[in-house]
């Protein structure tokens, strides 16, 4: 156990940011899927600004890297220019 007043806080500060990004890292992930399970274009375009501005979010407060967050909003674009209009 911690001894120091400043390492107590810390553990405390650091469960609070880890159960916070794991919040919201799962939430992008079910967005991510069902983004994936759509089958209309216009609809899926619409999903996917709202789903890349919160990977954009995650990458920036650093819940994920900025190059997962890159792969997963290119590989998401490519799925939904394969969409038939």
């Amino acid at each position: 156990m911690a001894n120091h007043k400043s390492s107590i806080k810390r553990i405390r500060q650091t469960e609070a940011r880890r159960l916070r990004n794991r919040y919201y890292a799962k939430t992008a992930r079910n967005a991510v899927r069902a983004l994936r399970r759509l089958t209309d274009k216009t609809e899926a375009e619409a999903k996917l600004r709202t789903v890349s501005a919160m990977l954009d979010r995650l990458a920036s407060k650093k819940a994920i890297s900025k190059n997962k967050a890159a792969n997963l909003k290119s590989k998401l674009a490519k799925h939904i220019a394969k969409l038939a209009a």
